[in-house]
Parts: structure tokens; C-alpha cells; sequence
């Protein structure tokens, strides 16, 4: 294959140290609408009743569908790798406040 055509197919993404680090996040709310979903990313504190939105994604319906299925797929990995993921009966915090959504 030519080092033109092998070019061709190739994404180049840079990463940018600030955003290397990552925000770290313990809640998502989920919104949609006919053409977009919106993704809230919280870190809520044990003991603070107020929490803020630390980034927010906005995603077509098609990308969202397949990042629901990149997650799915990814999760299934992990567990087959390091058994289950245990999840709690019920979240430590409240979901009923705010817009509805599910993390």
C-alpha cells in the first residue's frame, strides 16, 4: 500500500496536556432532544448539597447511539477481564433533581 493511500484513512488527534488530565466525574445526566443529546458530567461531593456540571458533551442521536455501543462493548471487556462491576440497588445520591435523565 502507498504511504499516500495508507495516509488516506488515518485520523490525526492531538491531545492537549490540560485536557490529558481529564475531569473526573461520579454523575451523568442525560437529556435529548429531536436533534441532539446533551451529556452533564457532575462530581458530586459525599456531604455537599450542591454539585456543579463540570463539562458538558452535545451529541448528534447517530454518535450517541454509537458511543452507547462503544460503552457497551468497552464494559463487557473490562468485566471479562476483571469480573463484574458490582452496582449498588440504589445510587448513594439522589437522581430526582433537575431535568430528567439517567446516569
Amino acid at each position: 500500500m502507498s504511504e499516500e493511500k495508507q495516509k488516506e484513512g488515518q485520523l490525526n488527534i492531538e491531545l492537549d496536556e490540560s485536557i490529558a488530565e481529564g475531569i473526573y466525574s461520579n454523575l451523568a445526566i442525560i437529556n435529548h432532544s429531536a436533534s441532539e443529546f446533551i451529556v452533564d458530567f457532575i462530581n458530586v461531593m459525599p456531604g455537599v448539597p450542591k454539585a456543579k456540571v463540570k463539562s458538558r458533551i452535545i451529541l448528534t442521536p447517530e454518535h450517541a447511539k454509537r458511543l452507547a455501543k462503544a460503552l457497551a462493548e468497552n464494559v463487557k471487556r473490562f468485566e471479562k477481564a476483571n469480573g463484574p462491576i458490582n452496582e449498588p440497588e440504589h445510587p448513594p445520591i439522589p437522581l430526582n433533581f433537575g431535568p430528567t435523565g439517567q446516569a
